[in-house]
C-alpha cells in the first residue's frame, strides 16, 4: 500500500516554494521598488520578473492532483454537482473579497503617494466590482484591481470543468455500468486538447481551456497513483506531456509535467528516507492561498512609503522589497487563520457589503 501522502506534507511544502516564487515575481514585476533597486541585482531582478512566474504551473499542478483524491475514479463529494461549485466559489470568494478590499483601499493610498504608476490600479468602478466579484473580469476584458486575481478565475473555472467532466462520465456510466473510469477519459481528452491546441493559443489564456493541461496532468496523475496500474497510468500521463511538448516545447508545460510525476512518486514512496518536510514551508504551503491573494496591497503600501521616504536609493528599496515579502507572509497567515470564520454565511455577507461600501466610499472621494 501506497505510504500515506496528506496536504500537510511535502505537497504543501511544494506549494510553499511557489508561494515565494510567485511573491518575489511580483515584487519584481511590480515597480516602483523593483525599479530603483535593479542596478543592484539586475540579473536576479530580471530572472524574477520574467521566470518566476513560472511557480503558477507549480500550483495548477498541486491543485489537479490534491483535486483527485475527492473527485473522481467512484469517489464523488456529497450533493448535487451545482452544490459542489457553490461550496468551491464560497471558499474563493469569500477571502478573495477579503483581499479586494484591502486592494482598493491601498491603491488609493498608493495614488496618493505614486500618482499614475502603472503598478497602482485606478479607482474602481460599479462593473469592474461586478465582475470581479463574479469571477469574469478577464472574460470580459476589465482590468484588474489587484495582481494575481486572474488566477482565482482560472482556479473555478478549472474546477468548474472539471465537476461537469465528472458528472458526464458518472451520467454515462449510469447508462452503460460496463464502462471503466469515464472521467479519466473525458478529463485525459480534455488535458491533451488544451495541451495540443488550446494552450498554444495565448487568445484563450483568460480561460480553463488553456490552462486544463497543465491542471488535467496533475489530476491525472493524482488518479494514476490510485488506479489498479499505477505504473502504467502514470507512463501515459508523462507520454501525453512529452508528446506536447516535441510537438511544441513550453517551459511552463514542462515545469507542470515535472510537478505531477514528482508529486506521484511522493505519493507512491514518500521522502527519502531521513528526509523531512520543513515545517515553515509546509505552513507557507497551508497559507499560500491568502498570501497569494494578499500581498498586492501589502506590497503598494509599502511602496508608497518607501518612495516618498527614499525616492531614489537603491539599497533603501531593495531592503524594502524585504519588507514587503516579510509582511506579506505575515498578513497572508492572518487572512489564513480568518478564512473559516470569513466562510460563515453572515461573515461572508458582511466582507461582500463592506467591500461594496468602501468601494462606493472610494469612487466619490476620487471623483471629487
Amino acid at each position: 500500500m501506497a505510504p500515506a501522502f496528506s496536504r500537510l506534507g511535502a505537497a504543501d511544502a511544494i506549494k510553499g516554494l511557489a508561494c515565494l516564487l510567485i511573491v518575489w515575481h511580483h515584487l519584481a514585476f511590480y515597480g516602483p521598488m523593483s525599479d530603483v533597486a535593479r542596478p543592484l541585482a539586475p540579473g536576479l531582478i530580471d530572472w524574477l520578473y520574467a521566470d518566476a512566474r513560472l511557480a503558477v504551473q507549480v500550483f495548477l499542478a498541486v491543485s489537479g492532483f490534491l483535486q483527485a483524491r475527492g473527485m473522481g475514479l467512484g469517489r464523488w463529494p456529497a450533493g448535487a454537482p451545482l452544490h459542489w461549485v457553490g461550496r468551491r466559489y464560497v471558499r474563493l470568494v469569500v477571502p478573495y473579497s477579503v483581499a479586494l478590499l484591502l486592494a482598493v483601499l491601498a491603491a488609493a493610498c498608493a495614488r496618493a503617494a505614486l500618482g499614475d504608476h502603472p503598478a497602482v490600479p485606478a479607482a474602481p468602478q460599479w462593473p469592474q466590482l461586478l465582475a470581479h466579484l463574479l469571477l469574469l473580469q478577464d472574460l470580459l476584458g476589465i482590468d484588474a484591481l489587484s495582481a494575481g486575481v486572474w488566477y482565482v478565475a482560472i482556479d473555478f473555472q478549472l474546477f468548474v470543468l472539471t465537476v461537469v467532466l465528472c458528472a458526464a462520465g458518472r451520467s454515462l456510466q449510469r447508462r452503460w455500468p460496463g464502462l471503466r473510469a469515464p472521467e479519466v477519459w473525458a478529463v485525459a481528452g480534455a488535458a491533451a486538447a488544451s495541451l495540443l491546441w488550446f494552450n498554444r493559443d495565448a487568445r484563450l489564456d483568460a480561460t480553463a481551456l488553456y490552462f486544463i493541461g497543465a491542471y488535467g496532468l496533475g489530476l491525472l496523475a493524482g488518479w494514476a497513483t490510485r488506479s489498479a496500474r499505477p505504473v502504467p497510468a502514470l507512463a501515459a500521463v508523462a507520454a501525453l506531456g512529452l508528446a506536447a511538448l516535441a510537438i511544441d516545447w513550453r517551459g511552463r508545460i514542462a515545469v507542470a509535467l515535472a510537478t505531477a510525476l514528482l508529486l506521484a512518486l511522493l505519493q507512491r514512496h514518500g521522502l527519502p528516507r531521513g528526509w523531512r518536510v520543513p515545517q515553515v514551508l509546509e505552513r507557507l504551503g497551508q497559507a499560500s492561498y491568502a498570501v497569494f491573494l494578499v500581498h498586492f496591497p501589502v506590497m503598494l503600501l509599502v511602496a508608497s512609503v518607501w518612495s516618498t521616504l527614499w525616492p531614489t536609493q537603491p539599497l533603501a528599496h531593495a531592503l524594502g522589497m524585504a519588507v514587503a515579502f516579510a509582511l506579506s507572509l505575515l498578513a497572508g497567515r492572518q487572512l489564513h487563520r480568518l478564512e473559516t470564520r470569513l466562510a460563515r454565511p453572515r461573515m461572508a455577507l458582511g466582507v461582500q457589503l463592506a467591500l461594496v461600501a468602501t468601494s462606493l466610499l472610494v469612487i466619490r472621494l476620487s471623483a471629487t
